[in-house]
């Protein structure tokens, strides 16, 4: 959907196409011409969309695509994507299949899918990426098994050993990276196997966006960016060390999501009247408040009742009452000449004012990705 269509709509998501370019080029920068970038958009891609942000970045020049499952992949697809995607999580055995078949790499960490693509009669080779598991214990091989079932690749015909990957368990921890360096190790000891067996992997990955802000050595041949390409930073600790510094070494990240609204209704209440289901806020004098349509299922989290804010005309209009499934109501007596069918900014800016995703989940107690990742994927993504 276009901007032209905006006045049709009552909540929305805009997707500055600038800002994530910028995001992928400093990337592209800090990894050098020798590295390659796998941008992910699993999960509606953040939340941002992923039709929208694969289009870009697919014209941007990424030189893979990351996704959770196959459905993601196959959605990529049919938006004309063209260079390769890898399933990063699960993917029914019982659809395998399906993914060759759609030329769609997946990672491979269990014995049964070899015997099963064994019996498959296709013209092409499942690609596959071994996952390492160092440290994180979730899916994956050990290290001692990776070598062997390595192997047990080779000695077939219809499975090409594609890549090998890892991911980290606590590589923002940047007062003690111990740990994040022993997984490295582990995997480093694996590649020099594989190697000694003469067994060549053409991708080799484990940096997400973390280890690729902080650690040139985890970069290898391809960086995998997640929650750093939408402009967000891994964690508040990694965002004070590298956004603070000077000159070449600094990273400058543009937030690329913005989330709105409109004004449904102003009405004014008596001092003393309440707002909202549980009668959870009461009017501390005469004061007008604004409907907006939008709620938890939108993704406008519950816990956010009586204890966030919404920008109109940039200015700071505090949520009052519960969030309800469709609807939150906001104090608005301080801001003049409100309206209804205002605009209204929920994440994003208004003239000098500006909500976060990091100021949400902070809130929530939570962490940005959640924020952003679970704004519904119905609401429609604009890209501006």
């Amino acid at each position: 959907m276009d901007l032209k269509n905006k006045a049709k709509l009552r909540t929305w998501v805009e997707i500055s196409k600038k800002s994530l370019l910028h995001n992928f080029n400093t990337f592209k920068k800090l990894a050098g011409e020798k590295v390659g970038i796998m941008s992910v958009v699993k999960a509606n891609a953040y939340g941002h969309g992923i039709n929208e942000v694969a289009s870009l970045l697919e014209e941007a020049g990424s030189d893979w695509f990351a996704v959770d499952n196959l459905d993601e992949a196959l959605t990529i697809r049919l938006t004309k994507v063209k260079k390769p995607i890898l399933i990063l999580g699960y993917i029914p055995i019982t659809r395998v299949k399906e993914a060759i078949e759609n030329d769609i790499s997946f990672v491979l960490y269990r014995e049964d899918f070899l015997s099963k693509i064994a019996l498959f009669e296709l013209g092409k080779k499942a690609k596959v990426h071994l996952k390492i598991e160092t440290g994180l214990n979730r899916q994956g091989l050990s290290p001692n098994e990776a070598v062997k079932f390595a192997m047990k690749i080779l000695q077939g015909r219809k499975v090409e050993l594609e890549g090998i990957s890892t991911h980290f368990a606590n590589i923002e921890d940047t007062r003690d990276p111990a740990f994040a360096m022993e997984q490295l190790s582990h995997f480093k000891t694996v590649l020099k196997k594989l190697n000694a067996k003469k067994i060549k992997v053409s991708v080799i990955h484990c940096a997400a966006s973390a280890a690729s802000l902080l650690y040139k050595e985890t970069h290898f041949n391809m960086l995998r960016l997640g929650i750093s390409m939408y402009g967000l930073w891994p964690s508040k600790e990694i965002r004070n060390m590298l956004s603070l510094k000077k000159g070449k070494n600094s990273i400058d990240l543009k937030p690329v999501l913005e989330w709105k609204s409109k004004l449904a209704q102003v009405k004014t209440l008596k001092a003393g009247e309440s707002v909202g289901y549980g009668r959870t806020w009461f009017a501390p004098r005469r004061t007008k408040i604004a409907i907006i349509p939008v709620g938890y299922y939108d993704g406008y989290d519950r816990d956010l009742s009586n204890n966030s804010r919404v920008l109109i005309r940039g200015n700071s209009a505090p949520v009052v009452g519960r969030v309800a499934m469709n609807m939150i109501t906001v104090d608005v007596t301080d801001i003049n000449k409100v309206s209804e069918d205002d605009e209204v900014v929920l994440i994003g800016k208004s003239n000098k004012e500006r909500i976060t995703a990091d100021e949400l989940a902070t809130v929530l107690g939570t962490i940005n990705y959640e924020v952003v990742s679970r704004i519904n994927p119905y609401l429609p993504r604009i890209i501006v």
